[in-house]
């Protein structure tokens, strides 16, 4: 089960970002009902299904060969998304992932955080340098912005 808030980060509250891990992904989507995505996150492949909903909703991930992301990635509807994934410690031992979008969606910053349970993720908090709080918004998922949607406004 994934359980996650989404938040627009603006450019100018951006935190320095040199002092944190990153990982660089690529993804596209075979299918959007349900959702069915290959990534590649730096050598890594995966194949992931996602049931419907928005803070919390059931995920699956199988490893990916090489050879096989790339026979799928031209399959791929819409959109192939890059992004540079930065991990920031947060309170109580959650993480910040941030991803930094690039190509299509340049200048677009957008941080999730996951937690164990509904109730953690309700009662968040968010830092000062987070902006809106997307979670309730389907454009930010991923897989309908591989639709190439309009996120400005």
């Amino acid at each position: 089960m994934e359980i996650e808030r989404k938040f627009l980060i603006k450019k100018e509250n951006l935190p320095d970002l040199t002092e944190y891990p990153y990982h660089q992904i690529e993804q596209g989507y075979l299918c959007t009902e349900p959702v069915v995505r290959i990534r590649r996150q730096d050598e890594q492949y995966y194949l992931t299904y996602k049931s419907g909903g928005l803070l919390s909703r059931e995920e699956y991930n199988l490893p990916l060969t090489r050879n096989a992301y790339e026979h799928l990635c031209p399959k791929a509807d819409g959109i192939v998304i890059s992004k540079t994934r930065y991990l920031i410690p947060e309170k109580n031992g959650l993480t910040i992932e941030l991803d930094v979008f690039h190509n299509d969606y340049e200048g677009l910053f957008l941080a999730e955080v996951e937690f164990p349970t509904e109730e953690d993720a309700k009662q968040y908090t968010p830092p000062s340098w987070f902006g809106e709080d997307v979670t309730y918004s389907a454009k930010y998922h991923n897989s309908n912005m591989s639709k190439g949607v309009n996120i400005s406004g």
